[in-house]
């Protein structure tokens, strides 16, 4: 169908859409719920194919926009919706507007003439940390769609473009996009209680069998134009310390400075072996340093961590285990990869290169490697080493992800796990930096390989209630 007979066929069907919605409700509740933990509270979202408006009010955003081809549908979605904005308008040829954090293709890019020229004006209404999230449904299902059209279960449609997750990974990157995560939905499309939830809930998300189920989804952000030469963002390295008295001084000397400015963040954690009192003289000798110094008040590293993650004034936020296992010498990488846009949370990774005799026990590695595998299923991206304490984020985006707590609450002892799952949340790229990890020079590991084993177990059934099986 060309342009002008998909307008005819949106307007013709605008005044049934809603009966026929209705009529097959469940599945539509359910791609209004996946946007709706997609796309954060706060945000503003432009809804590209609009249609009457449902999805967009259901989101509630702080500023809300809808185009769609068919002008029939945009009188409907205003007269529904009087407090949002709808607009007719064709999302093959924009024009520059507003940016917005959130804009959504739901059930659109199959009916689209030129799905890259489509994504590539996307680009006029999008700044650096927008994030595009489409869905579109899996044409595995093409028999089954049309058998319900037959049997007037649902709303006759065109034949539409036929996109494998592959080929829109490929349309927007010719676009200037690239992905963050994608995820499929539904793998049974019709209410049943009990069944319904058992099959979509739990068995869809399972591996293989996923890839079965009738949505994908992906969301996606604009790729990285580099930043300004002169741009030298601020940097605060956090250094949460217990009984590493002998490894303070090399933390300062071996540290670069970097950035428009380094901040150092000791924060001592009750020690026995005068770990506070030597990070005192630390700085005390050395004056040239933005040496500050903090007592923690709770137990624990992640009570640290966020301890001095909330003192940060750096504009970039970086974690360094004061064990020096990880090279302080490596943190500028870190600072390369943010700053470049390259990715919007670095997590570091022990796994890639040899590891030093000794640096890491055999039961360790393996524990290390399934726990990787289990978070780049539960969180949709790759991550390889999720224990490797040295982490580096935008603290713009920690903000978010410190008002956003309540979603998770206070569960992680590490302070690794709030991050990772908290980015993850926010669609944020999470990029793995290999670095060479080393032993260490003084004192003994603060790891119980059984009962921490046990507590990240924990984290692993606590990441599938709150983010996986929803």
């Amino acid at each position: 169908m060309k342009k002008e007979e998909i307008r005819k066929y949106f307007d013709q069907i605008a005044g049934k859409r809603d009966r026929w919605k209705e009529k097959n409700r469940y599945y539509h509740d359910e791609i209004e719920k996946l946007l709706g933990f997609l796309v954060p509270g706060g945000a503003s979202v432009l809804e590209v194919g609009c249609a009457t408006g449902d999805i967009l009010a259901a989101l509630d955003p702080a500023s809300g926009k809808g185009i769609d081809l068919s002008e029939k549908m945009i009188e409907l979605a205003r007269a529904k919706y009087p407090r949002l904005r709808f607009e007719s308008g064709d999302v093959e040829s924009m024009v520059e507007g507003e940016p917005f954090d959130y804009i959504i293709l739901s059930d659109v890019i199959g009916y689209l003439d030129d799905v890259q020229r489509a994504i590539g004006e996307l680009h006029k209404t999008t700044h650096e940390r927008s994030r595009v999230i489409i869905t579109y449904y899996n044409y595995l299902w093409e028999p089954v769609m049309r058998l319900a059209e037959a049997l007037r279960l649902k709303q006759r449609q065109p034949f539409l473009n036929w996109l494998a997750p592959a080929d829109l990974d490929n349309l927007l990157r010719l676009a200037g996009f690239e992905t963050v995560k994608r995820g499929e939905r539904l793998l049974f499309p019709v209410y049943i209680p009990l069944i319904s939830t058992v099959l979509n809930r739990y068995v869809a998300k399972l591996p293989f069998i996923r890839k079965l189920c009738l949505v994908h989804y992906l969301v996606a952000r604009p790729m990285p134009r580099g930043k300004k030469p002169d741009a030298r963002p601020t940097v605060s390295v956090i250094i949460p310390a217990r009984n590493e008295k002998g490894n303070i001084e090399n933390a300062v000397k071996r540290l670069p400075a970097f950035g428009g400015r380094t901040e150092i963040i000791f924060v001592e954690g009750h020690s026995k072996d005068g770990t506070f009192e030597e990070i005192e003289r630390v700085k005390a000798a050395h004056p040239e340093r933005d040496i500050k110094i903090m007592k923690q008040d709770g137990k624990g590293k992640g009570d640290a961590v966020r301890k001095g993650l909330d003192a940060a004034s750096g504009d970039i936020l970086m974690i360094l285990d004061a064990d020096l296992t990880v090279p302080p010498e490596d943190l500028p990488k870190f600072y390369r990869a943010l700053s470049s846009g390259a990715g919007d949370f670095i997590n570091c990774s022990r796994l890639v290169y040899q590891l030093e005799n000794e640096s890491m026990r055999i039961l360790n590695i393996f524990g290390n490697k399934f726990f990787g595998l289990m978070f780049s299923w539960l969180l949709d991206q790759r991550i390889k080493d999720t224990l490797c304490g040295t982490k580096a984020l935008w603290k713009s985006d920690y903000e978010k992800i410190r008002r956003g707590r309540s979603f998770f609450g206070d569960f992680d002892p590490f302070g690794d796990y709030d991050l990772l799952f908290g980015a993850a949340k926010l669609n944020l790229k999470i990029v793995d930096l290999p670095i060479r990890y080393q032993a260490r020079v003084y004192g003994s590991t603060q790891i119980s390989r059984f009962t921490h084993g046990w507590l990240l177990l924990r984290m692993c059934f606590f990441a599938m209630r709150k983010i996986k099986f929803i």
